[in-house]
């Protein structure tokens, strides 16, 4: 069935500015036949009910004009669409879609293409940063190692300082002690005997406030007019004399 443009208006309640819009676009089938356009009505278009309705309203209105107007001479019918016309039609709907696909293929390839790139950009950042992290990792273990190997280190060095710290200090109080002359007197004053030692002002100074302070508490220590004396006949000084 086909329908003039006015036609076509009324019954699908469509403008005839849309209409034309709709021919540019090659989106409605059409034929043009001694200078009219007319739109091809498929079953398939719309529904059989709405195709029925307006074959039944066009039949009547054709009745009616033929009742009204008998003197009036006929219009010559047109030809009915020949199969050729429809194959016709059909054959650009069909190159129109295969187009659309070919295009619409394309955007999807293109948004595979790009979607890959993305990730294959995401991984590459992702296992950049691993690596760094990795980097840094490796760098704060060895710094770690590195400081308790030397705080190991350390302590053991103090744990053998420590142990031998009472046996250098027993040497060294030994080596400082002078020794006791044979031939000096057993009766001796502090202060002229210290003069005779190879001692220096200040290591004399440290044994005579040692004498003083141990004074009136060891029985060593012997004091005559304000002078101190000792004994090496009875008694050992090495503890106090040491410097």
């Amino acid at each position: 069935m086909r329908l003039t443009i006015d036609e076509y208006s009324k019954y699908f309640k469509m403008s005839k500015e849309m209409i034309h819009s709709k021919l540019k676009a090659k989106k409605l089938n059409y034929i043009i036949e001694n200078g009219t356009t007319y739109l091809i009505v498929t079953k398939r278009s719309v529904d059989a009910q709405k195709h029925q309705e307006i074959h039944e309203e066009l039949t009547q209105a054709k009745n009616g004009a033929q009742t009204q107007t008998p003197t009036q001479p006929q219009v010559p019918q047109t030809t009915k669409p020949t199969v050729a016309t429809v194959l016709g039609l059909y054959q650009r709907e069909n190159k129109h879609l295969k187009a659309k696909i070919v295009e619409l293929e394309a955007k999807i390839d293109k948004l595979i293409s790009d979607k890959e790139q993305m990730l294959r950009d995401e991984r590459d950042k992702i296992e950049k940063l691993y690596a760094l992290k990795d980097e840094q990792l490796k760098n704060i273990l060895e710094l770690i190692n590195k400081k308790i190997t030397l705080e190991s280190q350390k302590n053991s060095l103090h744990a053998i300082s420590h142990a031998y710290a009472d046996d250098i200090e027993e040497l060294s109080i030994e080596e400082k002690i002078p020794p006791i002359k044979s031939d000096q007197p057993k009766f001796v004053e502090l202060s002229p005997y210290l003069k005779s030692l190879d001692l220096k002002s200040y290591e004399r100074k440290m044994i005579k406030k040692r004498f003083l302070s141990a004074l009136n508490n060891d029985v060593r220590i012997v004091q005559q007019n304000g002078r101190i004396y000792l004994d090496f006949s009875k008694y050992d000084y090495s503890d106090l004399l040491a410097h």
